[in-house]
């Protein structure tokens, strides 16, 4: 199935754009036209895609004569408008232990991690190669510890974040165990972290999104 007149702003690194692309995939959807804004270029901040969002982040969608960011954003638009199969559950407590995983990697882990604030670690601050691995490595492990205790408990529950389904945490889950293996983050403290990594990025819809 084809999004049509959607225009789908990605690029491969931006575990954000990850994960719109892992929940494209397992709703079976295909956009028209994929932009690939090159963040190691700094296209981001150039004129010509914050003309089309002015926050210059990706992932965005364009549809209708109007751009939308925000990939949780996106892919709960995505679980409203094509509901098959569901990725929030529609029983309330399950869908508030979906977004509670899912928000902690996104809203709690990620933000500290994102590429610019990165660079103004570094370049603004003056932060040497060494102190910026170890802010990264220490916000991730922080981040790991909370989603640790909250997977863990459900791993007789099936081989998923919160059950025998991918939900929105597995999609936030799999890009930022991506990030933290690139960053040589040490996981061994997380076995169900792990598990559910190691089941996910197996599955086509998962590995089809996958940077590489």
């Amino acid at each position: 199935m084809k999004l049509n007149d959607l225009t789908f702003y990605d690029y491969f690194r931006s575990s954000a754009s990850y994960r719109v692309r892992i929940a494209l995939n397992l709703k079976g959807l295909q956009p028209e036209t994929v932009e690939i804004v090159d963040l190691r270029t700094g296209a981001q901040s150039q004129s010509l895609y914050k003309s089309v969002e002015p926050s210059g982040l990706v992932p965005s969608f364009t549809f209708g004569g109007k751009t939308f960011g925000q990939s949780l954003a996106l892919i709960e638009w995505l679980d409203a408008m094509y509901p098959s199969p569901r990725l929030i559950p529609t029983d309330p407590l399950a869908a508030l232990g979906v977004r509670e995983v899912a928000h902690t990697i996104a809203c709690d882990i990620h933000p500290l991690n994102n590429l610019r604030i990165l660079k103004y670690i570094t370049n603004t601050l003056g932060a040497s190669a060494d102190a910026k691995q170890e802010w990264y490595r220490h916000w991730i492990c922080a981040g790991f510890d909370t989603l640790e205790a909250l997977i863990a408990p459900h791993r007789d529950s099936g081989p998923f974040c919160l059950g025998t389904t991918p939900t929105l945490a597995d999609i936030c889950l799999v890009p930022q165990v991506y990030n933290a293996r690139r960053f040589n983050v040490d996981l061994s403290a997380y076995p169900a972290i792990c598990a559910v990594d190691a089941h996910c990025t197996i599955l086509p819809e998962f590995a089809r999104a996958a940077p590489e």
